[in-house]
């Protein structure tokens, strides 16, 4: 019913930049929040930053000042720029977005994930 497909992953060296894309496609009536969650190896899966439908942003401290994240509404895209990487962001980055269905039905979904590898 719903689909997200992030794009944007690869390696980097430490201090470079990468931009990350996630599209939702599929039965979509609204979406309230996207946003990307990290996972490190061995780690638990973390909250990197959210965007509102209204433009509202959070981000992790740990992001803060480094990444940022912007959406197109029109098309159910949120994107992540991220600079100043440093070997502690290489994770599988996950896109999510909160979101009713054209039924009504409302529900939380995920892509399949990105890979961020950062070099020292």
């Amino acid at each position: 019913q719903v689909q997200l497909v992030e794009s944007g992953g690869g390696l980097v060296q430490a201090g470079g930049s990468l931009r990350l894309s996630c599209a939702a496609s599929g039965s979509i009536f609204s979406i309230n929040v996207m946003g990307w969650y990290r996972q490190a190896p061995g780690k638990q899966r973390e909250l990197v930053a959210t965007m509102t439908s209204g433009g509202s942003t959070n981000y992790a401290d740990s992001v803060k000042g480094r990444f940022t994240i912007s959406g197109d509404n029109a098309k159910n895209t949120v994107y992540l720029q991220m600079n100043s990487l440093k070997p502690e962001d290489t994770a599988v980055y996950y896109c999510n977005a909160n979101l009713f269905l054209s039924s009504g039905r409302y529900g939380g979904y995920w892509g399949k994930g990105t890979l961020v590898t950062v070099s020292s």
